[in-house]
C-alpha cells in the first residue's frame, strides 16, 4: 500500500503553491533600508543579573542578596536595548511589574518563617516571566495577530500562567506569534514580523517566535509556549534555548487561543520554555499544577541506567529538507558523548513509517471528535469576530497589498489544508500511523530515550519557510505519536546559528527527557550570548 493519490496529489498541490506564494511574496515584497538594518548584531549581555537562571535568581531574591525590583528593572532595560531589533514583546506591562516586584521585596522583609517557607510557597518569587500572546495574561492583548481581534484583552489569566503567578513569577508582558498561530514563523500584520537574535535576516520559527527571540536575545529568563506541531521546539532550536513539550493533557490548555477543536488535544501542549536547563522541571511541576502527580517529577533518574536510541533523519521523505550536515555531525557528537561519558550503548533505530510524518500530522489534525464535529475551519478563524474569510477574495487583496492577512495563512485557508482535506486518514497513513505508535511505544516503554533532529536545517531566511511548509515534519510527527519531547541547544554552527536536538520519551516519562537536558547543557555549555563573538 501507499499513499493514495488524493494524498498524493495533497503533497504536490501544497508544494506547488506555498512555491507560488513565495516567490510573489519575493517580487512584491519592498526592499531597501529594513533589508540594511537587518545587518547589525544584537547588543552583547552586560549585566550579570541576565545570566543567572530563574531558579538561582529566586534563590538570591529569597536570601536578599538581590532586589526583586533590581532584577525586573535588569530585565526591563534589556527588553528596551533588544525588542527594536527583535520585535519580539508586543506589550509590555512594565509599570504594573515593578510594582509588584515591590510588594515581593515587601513581602520577603516581613516573612518570619525564613527561606525554606518561601521557596516551598513561592518557588519562583520576584522573577521575570515572559508570555506568549495566545494564552490570556489579564489585561494584556489576545489577540495572536489578528487584525480583525485588534482590541481584544484578556479578562483572566490561561490556567499555566496562573499557576507560574501564583508561584511568585512576574509577567512583563506577551509576545509575538504566527498569525492564529497555525504557522513556524511568527508573522502577522497587526504586530509585524520577529527576528532571531543570532541574526536578523533569520526567523525565529513559530508559532511562540515571540518567545524564542525574547529568551534567545536574553530579554527574559523563563517563558512559556504551546505546541501542536512544533511551536515550542522549533523557535527553542532557532533561537538555542530549551523547550519542552509535555505529554499531552498534563499541563492546562484552557484560555489559550485559539482553542482546539476535533481532537487537536490530543496533540498539543503547553510547555516551559527557557534559557537554562535547571529552570524545565520547576517550570513543569507548576505549571502542571494538580496533575503535576502524573509524570513523577520527584523520582530520581539515574541516566547510566536509561537505554538509549538516536533517529538520525525521517528515512528520506519526499516532502521534507535533507537533515544537513552539520546536524547529522552534531547528533553523532551527542551519541559518541553519551556512550564515552556515561558507558551506555546508544542505538540506532530507523523508522521507516517517520517518511510520512507530515502526512500523518496532517490527517489526524483534521480529524472528528468523539461526537463527529470536525475542526473549526481556519478560514472561520481568520474572520473571527465576523465572517469566515473568503481565501480566493484575500489572496487577490493580498496581491494588491490590502489583505490584512499573512501570505501564510491565506495559502493554509486555501486548497492546501483543507480543501482537498480528505474526510479522514485513508487505511494506508492509518496503518502507518498505528505501526508507528506501536513500535516507538515498546521501544521506549518506561526507561527509554530517542534522539532525533530538530528541525533539517538551522533557523531558515526570513518567508523561506513558504517553499518549505512540510519541514516542521520532524516536530510535527511527535504531537501525532502523544510523546513529551525536549528540544536541547548543542552550541553554534558554521553560520553561527544556534545547533540542536530533540530528546524524547515514552508518554508521562517527562522527567527522563529533562535530567537529559541537564546532562547535555553541562557537556555542550547549552545557550550562547548572540552578542558574544
Amino acid at each position: 500500500m501507499a499513499l493514495t493519490r488524493l494524498e498524493k496529489a495533497q503533497v504536490w498541490l501544497a508544494k506547488a503553491v506555498m512555491g507560488v506564494f513565495y516567490m510573489l511574496f519575493r517580487l512584491l515584497s519592498p526592499r531597501g533600508a529594513a533589508e540594511e538594518s537587518l545587518k547589525r548584531k544584537l547588543p552583547r549581555v552586560m549585566n550579570p543579573l541576565l545570566l543567572v537562571s530563574a531558579t538561582q535568581l529566586a534563590r538570591k531574591i529569597r536570601r536578599k542578596e538581590v532586589s526583586s525590583v533590581e532584577v525586573v528593572r535588569a530585565y526591563i532595560d534589556r527588553i528596551q536595548e533588544v525588542n527594536p531589533f527583535l520585535n519580539a514583546f508586543t506589550k509590555d506591562r512594565f509599570d504594573s511589574a515593578l510594582q509588584e516586584a515591590t510588594q515581593v521585596d515587601k513581602l520577603i522583609e516581613e516573612e518570619t518563617g525564613g527561606e525554606e517557607v518561601l521557596e516551598d510557597r513561592l518557588p519562583l518569587l520576584g522573577v521575570p516571566l515572559s508570555v506568549k500572546e495566545s494564552f490570556a495574561l489579564q489585561g494584556m492583548p489576545l489577540t495572536v495577530g489578528l487584525v480583525s481581534r485588534k482590541g481584544v484583552v484578556a479578562t483572566v489569566d490561561a490556567a499555566p500562567v496562573a499557576q507560574l503567578k501564583r508561584a511568585g513569577a512576574i509577567p512583563m508582558g506577551v509576545t509575538n506569534t504566527s498569525e492564529l498561530c497555525m504557522w513556524w514563523e511568527s508573522n502577522n500584520h497587526l504586530y509585524g514580523i520577529t527576528n532571531n537574535p543570532y541574526d536578523f535576516e533569520r526567523i525565529p520559527g513559530g508559532s511562540s517566535g515571540g518567545e524564542g527571540s525574547i529568551l534567545g536575545g536574553a530579554g527574559a529568563v523563563i517563558g512559556i509556549g504551546s505546541d501542536i506541531g512544533g511551536s515550542i521546539r522549533m523557535p527553542s532550536f532557532f533561537n538555542g534555548i530549551f523547550g519542552h513539550k509535555t505529554t499531552p493533557g498534563v499541563v492546562s490548555i484552557v484560555n489559550h487561543y485559539p482553542a482546539c477543536s476535533g481532537r487537536q488535544e490530543e496533540y498539543c501542549s503547553s510547555g516551559p520554555m527557557c534559557r537554562y536547563a535547571e529552570d524545565l522541571l520547576p517550570m513543569l511541576r507548576i505549571m502542571a499544577g494538580p496533575n503535576a502527580h502524573m509524570l513523577s517529577l520527584d523520582t530520581k533518574v539515574d541516566l547510566k541506567k536509561l537505554r538509549f536510541f538516536t533517529i538520525p533523519h525521517d528515512g528520506g521523505s519526499p516532502a521534507t529538507y535533507p537533515v544537513s550536515k552539520e546536524l547529522i555531525e552534531v547528533q553523532r557528537k551527542v551519541v559518541e558523548r553519551l556512550e564515552a561519558d556515561l558507558g551506555v550503548n546508544v542505538q540506532e533505530v530507523r523508522f521507516p513509517e517517520l517518511r510520512y510524518g507530515f502526512q500523518i500530522w496532517d490527517a489526524y489534525m483534521g480529524l472528528p471528535d468523539k461526537e463527529g464535529k470536525p475542526p473549526q475551519p481556519f478560514a472561520e478563524l481568520m474572520g473571527e469576530p465576523g465572517q469566515p474569510a473568503w481565501p480566493f477574495w484575500e489572496l487577490l487583496k493580498w496581491t494588491m497589498g490590502k489583505s490584512e492577512h499573512t501570505i501564510a495563512a491565506i495559502g493554509k485557508s486555501l486548497a492546501l489544508m483543507e480543501m482537498v482535506r480528505v474526510a479522514k486518514p485513508s487505511a494506508f497513513l492509518t496503518q502507518q500511523k498505528e505501526k508507528l505508535q506501536k513500535e516507538m511505544d515498546e521501544l521506549l516503554g518506561t526507561d527509554g530515550v530517542f534522539l532525533y533532529p530538530s528541525h533539517p536545517r538551522v533557523a531558515p531566511k526570513h518567508h523561506h519557510p513558504l517553499f518549505r511548509l512540510s519541514d516542521c515534519a520532524y516536530t510535527a510527527i511527535i504531537n501525532t505519536l502523544g510523546l513529551p519531547v525536549t528540544q536541547c541547544p548543542l552550541g553554534l554552527g558554521e553560520e553561527g546559528l544556534p545547533l540542536g536536538v530533540q530528546v524524547g520519551a515514552g508518554k508521562l516519562q517527562d522527567r527522563l527527557t529533562l535530567e537529559v537536558a541537564l546532562y547535555l547543557e553541562k557537556t555542550f555549555g547549552g545557550w550562547r550570548d548572540p552578542g558574544a563573538n
